[in-house]
């Protein structure tokens, strides 16, 4: 199954990152030096994606620009033999399209995927949620898409948490088909922990059939008066087979505080210039 376009809806208004996100689209908080979003895109390349579209709303110009050529500082960094970081802002506009689709209402996540529907057309795609950070290798959405070809289905990621944790997640109700997969039956979303069918959350990565369009565009709103996703998937799981599968790797929520200081610092002893540093400090600490 090829999956040629994803769509990474970018349009909320970043309220659990404020104060920052009062003037920086919460995409674009980096880890380190780096937008969250471009972990994302690059998650996307690394699965042979050709086109991402992003659901933006008001305010998220820069997000845009962001993944825009900027030809002045490319032929600053070129004249300076900055080579490396003439890579690193360039290289993603040559090798992905960007789409942007605008959100004109805040209607749920539901609602922002039914907003890519004239651009993704008639074939599978991926959602990406613009706030999780994946590090694994391979990337979630190529172990995603590896099992929808091997299962010619839809698949969601999930992830077990505590009991305690269900009802901030969209949970599912699932059989074990092999190690790591699983049949989906029905998902509930936020249900506290004695309502909750199960310990497996769905994560910010999906692979999707375009038959869930058409779902979206007759699901009433739901939780907090949205568009929920969750509630299409459960139409979705009652037409045809849904499989989860529990991803290898981590995830980072960063819209969650401590869950982005954990990835800035991951992601920072990766790099060599900077881990030597990292780690001397961090014995400092004597944690």
């Amino acid at each position: 199954m090829k999956i040629r376009k994803a769509v990474i809806p970018v349009a909320g208004l970043g309220t659990r990152s404020l104060p920052v996100t009062k003037a920086v689209p919460k995409p674009l908080v980096p880890i380190i030096d780096t937008p969250t979003i471009q972990y994302i895109v690059e998650e996307i390349l690394a699965a042979g994606v050709e086109t991402v579209v992003l659901v933006t709303g008001r305010d998220k110009g820069a997000i845009q620009d962001y993944f825009d050529r900027a030809p002045e500082l490319e032929a600053a960094l070129e004249a300076r033999g900055k080579l490396h970081l003439l890579e690193r802002v360039s290289d993603l506009a040559q090798k992905i399209e960007f789409v942007a689709i605008r959100q004109r209402e805040a209607l749920g996540l539901g609602h922002a995927v039914l907003c890519a529907r004239h651009v993704v057309g008639n074939e599978p795609f991926a959602v990406l949620l613009g706030d999780e950070v994946f590090d694994s290798d391979p990337s979630c959405i190529c172990q995603l898409a590896d099992v929808a070809t091997a299962r010619d289905a839809p698949v969601i990621a999930v992830m077990r948490v505590g009991r305690e944790q269900t009802r901030a997640y969209g949970i599912v109700a699932a059989t074990a088909v092999e190690p790591r997969l699983y049949e989906v039956s029905d998902l509930v979303e936020k249900p506290g922990p004695s309502a909750a069918p199960s310990d497996l959350a769905i994560m910010g990565r999906y692979i999707l059939p375009p038959e869930i369009f058409a779902i979206l565009q007759e699901t009433r709103p739901g939780a907090g008066g949205e568009i929920q996703l969750t509630d299409g998937l459960r139409v979705l799981a009652g037409q045809r087979t849904l499989y989860g599968y529990e991803f290898t790797g981590d995830r980072y929520d960063t819209s969650d505080t401590a869950s982005l200081v954990q990835a800035t610092i991951a992601f920072a002893l990766k790099r060599p210039a900077v881990a030597q540093q990292l780690r001397g400090y961090l014995r400092k600490l004597k944690l």
